[in-house]
């Protein structure tokens, strides 16, 4: 009886957390209240630590620069014909200005500051508000390396470079670093709302891998998957990328073990005693969550997942650990993806890390630590082996290859989890498995 009551606790608790999600005119305030704050305190002090004092954002309608696509308001679902964002930063004012080259406001922040009547040429008119305050340095949306900061096309920047006066091109920069801190860096009401998400996030899985969902030897994994793809629509929200759930098995030779990342196993039919992993992520109020969890399907005579899977598990925390203990401030990715590879192969560990920034983009700006195809670390000239900054958030993205002598064979421990990184260091956004999720959660057989 304790045991269906705690079940039912369970999924009246995926059910509160479904009726907490805002319907559409809440989450326009809280998108927009978030953007007042991100423009009026957080934008400062990134281009007050970028140097660059004048930042020109500019996109055309279903071409959106991605950095401009984070920056519109709420009633904004794309951009309106050209529409070209100025914000010049006087600091010894300590004032910004936040100006629209186009026929309308952008949201309450971004005024305009276009009077076709008076001055039908939009180019001109940017040159003007350019000149009038006279900037050190006027910051672009390009860059070599980092695509989220490369949303300027050839067109605008050939018309904005036409149009700028000879003698101001010298002060013609990249907005890379301005770019990639305003993806990547946080604020603490948005980290109040990342920790509802992942909540979210980790309801739906834990859901997901229950009896409710899966009846062994009939749930195919592709029904647990596009039962995940409809349960978010049910709940008004997004995913990001197609979940993918997956087996590893004793008598399953060409298991998860061995699939590429660029080549997802076929659907099987979920048996007991399987070990099962899903990806999966959701976006709400402009975040992102990315998770992958373990799930064990419980044989008719077991009560519990057998110790070799459990132990198994606790490797791949312990991954988790190597990794996360090294995330220091300034410390590049290279850095922080060869030492904790290091630290977790000399206690005979067999690490691989992968993991990604978080955020505004389920595969953000940021920190890049490894890759699964650049276990060797990324390129030492290349821009995205970027320094770790406080206030950001990622995908601990990860797996670790465990022998399993009781299937003959070897099987991958793939955990991903969103991790905050802050002044006080790391921690989980909203925790992480440390135990496998059962299926089912109760046995219902009966046993001596």
């Amino acid at each position: 009886m304790k045991n269906l009551l705690r079940l039912s606790l369970i999924f009246l608790t995926i059910q509160l957390n479904a009726q907490q999600i805002l319907p559409e005119a809440d989450r326009a305030k809280v998108v927009d209240e978030i953007l007042d704050d991100r423009f009026n305190n957080l934008l400062p002090e990134l281009m007050d630590a970028s140097g660059i004092d004048m930042w020109v954002v500019i996109s055309r309608e279903y071409n959106e620069d991605p950095v401009l696509r984070t920056m519109l308001p709420s009633t904004w679902l794309n951009a309106r014909r050209r529409t070209i964002l100025v914000f010049y930063r006087n600091q010894s004012k300590n004032t910004i200005e936040k100006l629209a080259v186009a026929r309308y406001n952008v949201g309450k922040n971004i005024k305009s500051a276009w009077n076709k009547e008076e001055e039908p040429n939009q180019w001109k008119r940017l040159i003007q508000l350019i000149k009038e305050r006279n900037p050190n340095s006027i910051g672009l949306n390009f860059s070599k390396d980092h695509n989220i900061a490369d949303g300027l096309d050839k067109t605008d920047y050939d018309a904005f470079m036409e149009n700028l006066p000879k003698s101001m091109h010298s002060k013609v920069v990249s907005a890379e670093q301005l770019a990639v801190r305003w993806i990547e860096t946080r604020t603490n009401r948005e980290m109040i709302i990342f920790n509802q998400l992942v909540a979210v996030t980790h309801d739906i899985i834990a859901e997901a891998f229950s009896e409710k969902v899966i009846t062994p030897g009939v749930t195919k994994t592709t029904d647990v998957v596009w039962w995940m793809r409809q349960k978010v629509t049910d709940m008004g929200l997004e995913t990001w990328f197609h979940p993918t759930v997956d087996v590893q098995r004793t008598s399953n030779k060409n298991d998860a073990n061995f699939y590429s990342f660029a080549d997802k196993p076929d659907e099987m039919i979920i048996m007991p005693g399987d070990l099962l992993h899903c990806d999966f992520g959701i976006t709400y109020l402009r975040l992102n969550t990315d998770c992958q969890e373990l799930a064990y399907v419980l044989k008719p005579e077991e009560k519990e997942a057998p110790g070799y899977l459990v132990n198994a598990l606790k490797d791949g925390n312990r991954v988790q650990d190597f990794l996360t203990n090294n995330m220091k401030k300034g410390r590049v990715g290279n850095e922080i993806l060869l030492t904790a590879l290091g630290e977790a192969k000399a206690v005979g560990l067999r690490p691989s890390i992968y993991t990604h920034p978080l955020g505004s983009y389920g595969h953000s700006a940021g920190t890049t630590i490894g890759m699964w195809d650049a276990q060797g670390g990324l390129r030492k000239d290349d821009a995205d082996n970027w320094p770790l900054n406080y206030n950001t958030v990622y995908a601990i993205e990860l797996n670790t290859t465990v022998t399993l002598p009781e299937w003959n064979k070897d099987i991958r421990i793939m955990l991903e989890e969103a991790g905050f990184y802050g002044e006080d260091g790391f921690r989980y956004v909203n925790g992480r498995q440390t135990e496998l999720l059962l299926v089912p959660r109760v046995a219902t057989h009966q046993g001596n």
